[in-house]
Protein backbone atom coordinates (compact mmCIF):
# COMPACT_ATOMS: atom_id res chain seq x y z
CA UNK A 1 0.00 0.00 0.00
CA UNK A 2 2.78 2.55 0.99
CA UNK A 3 3.95 1.58 -3.10
CA UNK A 4 0.72 2.98 -4.26
CA UNK A 5 0.33 6.15 -1.95
CA UNK A 6 3.90 6.97 -3.31
CA UNK A 7 3.37 6.52 -6.91
CA UNK A 8 -0.15 8.14 -6.35
CA UNK A 9 1.84 11.12 -4.99
CA UNK A 10 4.24 11.39 -7.23
CA UNK A 11 1.36 11.74 -10.08
CA UNK A 12 -0.22 14.53 -8.16
CA UNK A 13 2.95 16.00 -7.97
CA UNK A 14 3.40 16.26 -11.59
CA UNK A 15 0.17 17.68 -12.52
CA UNK A 16 1.30 20.63 -10.23
CA UNK A 17 4.52 20.85 -11.59
CA UNK A 18 2.12 20.93 -14.98
CA UNK A 19 -0.07 23.64 -13.65
CA UNK A 20 3.25 25.82 -12.63
CA UNK A 21 4.59 25.22 -16.27
CA UNK A 22 1.80 26.10 -17.87
CA UNK A 23 1.32 29.29 -15.92
CA UNK A 24 5.19 30.06 -16.46
CA UNK A 25 4.52 29.75 -20.32
CA UNK A 26 1.72 32.00 -20.55
CA UNK A 27 3.88 34.40 -18.16
CA UNK A 28 7.09 34.24 -20.36
CA UNK A 29 4.64 34.72 -23.99
CA UNK A 30 3.34 37.84 -21.79
CA UNK A 31 7.23 39.32 -21.29
CA UNK A 32 8.37 39.07 -24.57
CA UNK A 33 5.55 40.81 -26.38
CA UNK A 34 5.37 43.48 -23.39
CA UNK A 35 6.44 46.88 -24.22
CA UNK A 36 10.26 47.16 -22.87
CA UNK A 37 11.00 48.40 -19.77
CA UNK A 38 14.67 50.25 -18.57
CA UNK A 39 17.14 47.67 -18.05
CA UNK A 40 17.29 46.99 -14.05
CA UNK A 41 20.34 48.78 -12.45
CA UNK A 42 22.23 48.21 -10.02
CA UNK A 43 19.50 49.36 -7.00
CA UNK A 44 17.22 45.69 -8.55
CA UNK A 45 20.73 43.62 -9.12
CA UNK A 46 20.61 41.57 -5.43
CA UNK A 47 16.72 40.82 -6.51
CA UNK A 48 17.63 39.71 -10.33
CA UNK A 49 16.25 35.90 -10.67
CA UNK A 50 15.05 33.38 -13.59
CA UNK A 51 10.97 32.99 -12.01
CA UNK A 52 10.89 36.83 -11.97
CA UNK A 53 12.86 38.40 -14.66
CA UNK A 54 14.21 35.88 -17.38
CA UNK A 55 12.82 37.01 -20.94
CA UNK A 56 11.77 40.35 -19.53
CA UNK A 57 11.80 42.61 -22.47
CA UNK A 58 14.25 45.65 -21.88
CA UNK A 59 16.36 48.52 -23.22
CA UNK A 60 19.12 50.50 -22.23
CA UNK A 61 20.92 53.84 -23.56
CA UNK A 62 24.48 54.14 -24.02
CA UNK A 63 27.72 52.69 -25.99
CA UNK A 64 29.07 50.01 -27.09
CA UNK A 65 32.71 48.97 -25.83
CA UNK A 66 33.12 46.96 -29.44
CA UNK A 67 37.11 46.25 -28.29
CA UNK A 68 36.01 43.66 -25.36
CA UNK A 69 33.70 41.62 -27.39
CA UNK A 70 33.61 38.43 -26.24
CA UNK A 71 32.96 34.99 -28.33
CA UNK A 72 31.05 32.06 -27.21
CA UNK A 73 30.57 28.81 -29.03
CA UNK A 74 27.03 28.71 -30.58
CA UNK A 75 24.82 26.19 -32.43
CA UNK A 76 21.31 27.73 -33.61
CA UNK A 77 19.20 27.61 -37.02
CA UNK A 78 21.99 28.92 -38.64
CA UNK A 79 24.63 26.47 -38.04
CA UNK A 80 28.07 26.63 -35.35
CA UNK A 81 29.60 29.53 -34.59
CA UNK A 82 29.94 32.01 -32.24
CA UNK A 83 27.61 34.65 -29.97
CA UNK A 84 28.99 37.95 -30.08
CA UNK A 85 28.69 39.72 -26.27
CA UNK A 86 29.97 43.11 -26.21
CA UNK A 87 30.02 45.24 -23.21
CA UNK A 88 27.75 48.05 -23.74
CA UNK A 89 28.41 51.17 -21.13
CA UNK A 90 25.15 52.45 -19.91
CA UNK A 91 24.19 56.48 -19.81
CA UNK A 92 23.43 55.94 -16.07
CA UNK A 93 26.85 53.98 -15.80
CA UNK A 94 26.78 50.95 -14.85
CA UNK A 95 27.85 47.71 -17.81
CA UNK A 96 25.64 45.15 -19.38
CA UNK A 97 26.86 42.33 -21.33
CA UNK A 98 24.82 42.38 -25.11
CA UNK A 99 24.46 39.64 -27.04
CA UNK A 100 24.66 41.13 -30.34
CA UNK A 101 23.90 38.00 -32.19
CA UNK A 102 25.69 35.20 -33.80
CA UNK A 103 28.36 35.17 -36.78
CA UNK A 104 29.13 32.32 -38.77
CA UNK A 105 33.49 31.22 -38.50
CA UNK A 106 34.34 33.01 -41.04
CA UNK A 107 32.68 36.49 -40.03
CA UNK A 108 35.03 35.43 -36.02
CA UNK A 109 37.33 38.38 -36.88
CA UNK A 110 35.61 41.65 -35.72
CA UNK A 111 37.56 43.29 -38.71
CA UNK A 112 35.25 41.05 -40.90
CA UNK A 113 32.24 42.47 -39.58
CA UNK A 114 33.48 46.34 -39.37
CA UNK A 115 30.25 47.71 -40.27
CA UNK A 116 28.50 45.80 -37.92
CA UNK A 117 30.81 47.36 -35.14
CA UNK A 118 28.38 50.33 -33.95
CA UNK A 119 29.86 53.66 -32.20
CA UNK A 120 28.94 56.41 -30.66
CA UNK A 121 25.63 56.66 -28.79
CA UNK A 122 22.91 53.85 -29.30
CA UNK A 123 19.98 52.61 -27.38
CA UNK A 124 19.93 48.33 -27.45
CA UNK A 125 16.03 46.80 -26.56
CA UNK A 126 15.88 42.54 -25.95
CA UNK A 127 15.35 40.11 -23.96
CA UNK A 128 16.61 39.85 -20.93
CA UNK A 129 18.98 36.33 -19.41
CA UNK A 130 20.47 34.87 -17.11
CA UNK A 131 23.97 34.01 -16.21
CA UNK A 132 25.32 30.68 -17.79
CA UNK A 133 28.08 29.52 -14.65
CA UNK A 134 30.84 27.75 -15.49
CA UNK A 135 30.38 26.18 -19.06
CA UNK A 136 28.29 24.45 -21.46
CA UNK A 137 28.54 21.79 -24.33
CA UNK A 138 30.10 19.31 -21.66
CA UNK A 139 32.74 21.88 -21.59
CA UNK A 140 34.30 24.11 -19.33
CA UNK A 141 34.84 27.77 -19.71
CA UNK A 142 38.91 28.55 -20.18
CA UNK A 143 38.95 31.92 -19.90
CA UNK A 144 42.71 31.79 -19.33
CA UNK A 145 42.93 29.95 -23.73
CA UNK A 146 39.81 32.89 -23.87
CA UNK A 147 37.42 29.99 -25.13
CA UNK A 148 34.01 30.17 -24.15
CA UNK A 149 30.89 27.32 -24.14
CA UNK A 150 28.53 29.53 -22.05
CA UNK A 151 28.03 33.13 -21.32
CA UNK A 152 28.78 33.69 -17.58
CA UNK A 153 28.64 37.30 -16.73
CA UNK A 154 30.59 37.27 -13.95
CA UNK A 155 34.01 35.36 -15.61
CA UNK A 156 33.76 37.01 -18.99
CA UNK A 157 33.66 40.75 -16.82
CA UNK A 158 36.72 39.36 -15.28
CA UNK A 159 38.80 38.27 -17.82
CA UNK A 160 37.48 42.01 -20.10
CA UNK A 161 38.44 43.81 -16.81
CA UNK A 162 34.79 45.11 -16.43
CA UNK A 163 33.44 46.67 -13.51
CA UNK A 164 29.80 47.87 -12.38
CA UNK A 165 28.39 44.91 -14.49
CA UNK A 166 24.85 43.69 -14.39
CA UNK A 167 24.44 40.11 -13.19
CA UNK A 168 22.54 39.22 -16.57
CA UNK A 169 22.89 39.82 -20.43
CA UNK A 170 20.81 41.39 -22.59
CA UNK A 171 19.91 39.16 -26.04
CA UNK A 172 19.60 42.08 -28.48
CA UNK A 173 16.66 41.89 -31.44
CA UNK A 174 18.11 43.10 -33.94
CA UNK A 175 21.07 42.54 -37.15
CA UNK A 176 23.88 44.97 -37.89
CA UNK A 177 24.64 45.54 -41.61
CA UNK A 178 27.23 42.26 -41.95
CA UNK A 179 26.36 41.02 -38.71
CA UNK A 180 25.96 39.62 -36.16
CA UNK A 181 22.77 38.61 -36.41
CA UNK A 182 19.89 39.46 -33.51
CA UNK A 183 16.74 37.88 -32.43
CA UNK A 184 17.77 34.17 -32.30
CA UNK A 185 16.40 33.57 -28.95
CA UNK A 186 14.46 30.25 -28.24
CA UNK A 187 12.18 30.50 -25.75
CA UNK A 188 11.51 27.22 -25.12
CA UNK A 189 10.15 25.15 -22.07
CA UNK A 190 9.55 21.14 -22.21
CA UNK A 191 6.63 20.44 -20.59
CA UNK A 192 5.74 16.65 -20.25
CA UNK A 193 4.23 16.45 -16.63
CA UNK A 194 1.18 14.95 -17.92
CA UNK A 195 2.89 12.07 -19.35
CA UNK A 196 4.91 11.75 -16.35
CA UNK A 197 1.44 11.56 -14.15
CA UNK A 198 -0.11 9.44 -16.55
CA UNK A 199 2.60 6.91 -15.94
CA UNK A 200 2.87 7.42 -12.30
CA UNK A 201 -0.36 6.85 -11.82
CA UNK A 202 -0.43 3.94 -14.51
CA UNK A 203 1.93 2.13 -12.17
CA UNK A 204 -0.10 2.79 -9.34
CA UNK A 205 -2.70 1.39 -10.71
CA UNK A 206 -0.58 -2.19 -11.75
CA UNK A 207 0.65 -2.29 -8.60
CA UNK A 208 -2.46 -1.82 -7.07
CA UNK A 209 -4.26 -4.98 -9.26
CA UNK A 210 -1.64 -6.89 -8.72
CA UNK A 211 -1.77 -6.31 -4.31
CA UNK A 212 -5.66 -7.46 -4.96
CA UNK A 213 -4.59 -10.51 -6.88
CA UNK A 214 -2.06 -11.15 -4.36
CA UNK A 215 -4.12 -11.00 -1.57
CA UNK A 216 -7.28 -13.10 -3.43
CA UNK A 217 -4.19 -15.48 -3.80
CA UNK A 218 -3.95 -15.61 0.17
CA UNK A 219 -7.23 -16.23 1.07
CA UNK A 220 -7.82 -18.85 -0.89
CA UNK A 221 -4.58 -20.85 -0.08
CA UNK A 222 -5.60 -20.17 3.45
CA UNK A 223 -9.18 -21.32 2.97
CA UNK A 224 -10.11 -24.55 4.27
CA UNK A 225 -10.44 -27.14 1.61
Amino acid sequence: MLGIAVLTALGIWQLQRRVWKLDLIATVEQRIHAAAVPAPGPAYWPHVDATHDVYRRVSVSGMFRNDRETLVQASTELGGGYWVMTPFKADDGFVVLINRGFVPPDLKDPAKRASGQISGETSVTGLMRMTEPKGGFLRSNDPASDRWYSRDVAEISAKRGLADTAPYFIDAEGSAPGGPVGGLTVVSFPNNHLVYALTWFGLAALLAVWAVVLIREERQQRAPS
